[in-house]
């Protein structure tokens, strides 16, 4: 293999101060009732994002079976994680909003509403044309739960795992290569200026620059099929000078830490990353263990120092209950998992509160 394969958003890390409570939010609302790992250890290998020390954590990885990418759920458990010192304004330099798929965005809407989630705004369209509403989660943190046609199973879930997200940026003609030629996300949907009519943490008056971005090619590797097709909003502000969300904070504080994706053949991604001035920053070079799945991990900073991580899944947990685990080092990279060894992950659901 010459080139190196994104499979997808493979997860979002969402730093939170109670682990469990913030999943359970997740289950409940928005279907993410799969867990690929639940582990407690030391982040060792983070130490230019943790102040150069090594911090215990509490991390589960969930994920909708439905479609969509997953949720890192991370909790700092040797300090107690710090919120913004400000509030985050649109456009600020981070990941500001994470996209969820849904098949009714109305039935959604009316879901959500009856279950008590705080809604941000009414039903309407974002600048591609596609139909949305905004929402918070039990921390505060923006969702935005949006139309999408792609799934991996129908009738499981109205609404599904993660299509996309929101990144804010300083100067998006110096971002746009990073996320076009590094990620492949080539195609852009829509590329406007103007007031935002529909975001309800826009600010009146302000104009933000908005380029909406997805992949002109369908996705390729393991995980492609349950993965599915996403996209990158990315957002400029033009009337004020934006501040870095993570700010005098550390990565795993509360709030959205990085933007991940799956990845096959990391050396060739390492090498294309340092030749564009994106060095890998972070890399656990072997294969990391965390108890019920292993392989290599890596992370790359954007323009305006957003955390980009790449994982290359060794090994996963098929049905842990039977010692089942499915050892990807030794299946075409390109190809899809077949359904019925995502039907075998998906045997480990929660359906009840989780611990």
């Amino acid at each position: 293999m010459n080139d190196y394969i994104i499979s997808g958003i493979q997860q979002i890390g969402l730093g939170n101060d109670s682990v469990y409570d913030t999943w359970e939010w997740y289950r409940k609302h928005l279907g993410f009732d799969l867990p690929i790992f639940d582990e407690a250890a030391e982040a060792n290998l983070m130490l230019p994002y943790t102040g150069g020390e090594p911090k215990s954590r509490h991390a589960v990885l969930a994920v909708n079976y439905a479609g969509g990418g997953g949720l890192e759920i991370w909790q700092h458990t040797s300090r107690t994680p710090l919120i913004p010192k400000e509030p985050i304004r649109l456009g600020d330099l981070g990941i500001q909003i994470i996209k969820y798929k849904a098949l009714d965005v109305d039935k959604a809407y009316d879901d959500l509403n009856a279950a008590g989630v705080h809604l941000l705004s009414a039903v309407g369209f974002n600048s591609a044309m596609l139909k949305c509403f905004f929402a918070e989660d039990l921390n505060g943190n923006w969702i935005e739960i949006t139309e999408a046609i792609d799934w991996n199973k129908k009738g499981l879930s109205n609404i599904g795992g993660i299509v996309g997200c929101t990144i804010g940026v300083s100067d998006m003609d110096m971002s746009l290569p990073f996320y076009q030629d590094i990620l492949g996300y080539d195609k852009v949907l829509t590329d406007t200026t103007d007031e935002d009519q529909l975001c309800p943490i826009s600010e009146s008056g302000n104009r933000y620059r908005k380029v909406i971005l997805t992949h002109s090619k369908p996705r390729r590797g393991p995980f492609s099929r349950l993965l599915g097709s996403t996209y990158i909003e990315l957002i400029q502000a033009i009337d004020y000078s934006p501040k870095r969300i993570f700010q005098d904070r550390m990565w795993g504080d509360i709030g959205y830490i990085h933007l991940c994706f799956d990845v096959r053949n990391m050396a060739i991604l390492q090498a294309k990353c340092a030749s564009a001035g994106h060095p890998f920053t972070v890399d656990s070079a072997d294969s990391f263990d965390m108890g019920e799945a292993a392989g290599r991990f890596a992370y790359v900073e954007d323009p305006d120092g957003t955390l980009i991580e790449f994982v290359e899944a060794h090994k996963i947990p098929l049905i842990k209950k039977m010692g089942w685990f499915l050892d990807l080092t030794k299946r075409n990279p390109n190809k899809p998992l077949p359904n019925f060894m995502l039907w075998a992950m998906s045997l480990g659901r929660v359906k009840s509160k989780v611990n």
